[in-house]
């Protein structure tokens, strides 16, 4: 009975694997996950209410609906997801789905062309991204000891900065003064020409 239970766990767990990718090769390519249950049914309606269409008729490159419900990537209106696992998610216009130019760091966006794009998605954002992150880390180490690496001493600048904030604030508090008193001063000016 031990060695059936690992066998009916592996069996059960191809099973739903099987069950999730035959499902999942259904769906229109370059959909939303939150989309999924949306093109579950037999027949879908377009979003915009134009049409409806059955299951068999997506990724038919024949554009059912105005807004491309059904064919994100071929459709003129439609929107392609990047779901960019790893990264930052994006949606790319239609027009830019295999263009032979990799927009998507997973490389979803040219499933049908002749390039071959690499997955550069990464944990914590795109390679752009960490260039960034490497820069700002860099600066903080050169900040060690007070200083950054024009020699500039970071307290110093920090209490001057904060000497300006308040002189921006004593600023705002006189000009605010100066139009109370002067809309003061006109009301009063008025009611003295009116009592004449």
């Amino acid at each position: 009975m031990k060695t059936t239970t690992p066998l009916l766990i592996c069996l059960l767990l191809f099973g739903w694997f099987f069950f999730h990718v035959s499902s999942a090769t259904d769906l229109p390519l370059g959909i939303h996950p939150l989309d999924e249950k949306y093109y579950g049914s037999e027949v879908i309606k377009c979003k915009d209410g134009s049409n409806s269409f059955t299951k068999d008729r997506l990724n038919d490159d024949f554009c059912d609906c105005l807004d491309g419900t059904d064919e994100p990537a071929a459709c003129p209106a439609g929107k392609f997801y990047c779901r960019n696992v790893g990264s930052t998610p994006k949606f790319l216009f239609s027009s830019r789905v295999n263009d032979n130019i990799c927009d998507c760091c997973d490389g979803s966006d040219e499933y049908d062309s002749t390039v071959n794009c690499p997955n550069t998605c990464v944990m914590g954002g795109d390679f752009s991204y960490q260039t960034r992150s490497y820069g700002s880390r860099r600066k903080h180490l050169d900040l060690i000891g007070g200083k950054n690496a024009n020699g500039v001493n970071m307290d110093d600048s920090a209490q001057r900065l904060q000497g300006l904030k308040i002189l921006v604030l004593v600023q705002v508090v006189v000009i605010i003064i100066f139009l109370v008193f002067r809309k003061l001063y006109r009301q009063s000016r008025s009611k003295r020409r009116h009592l004449r």
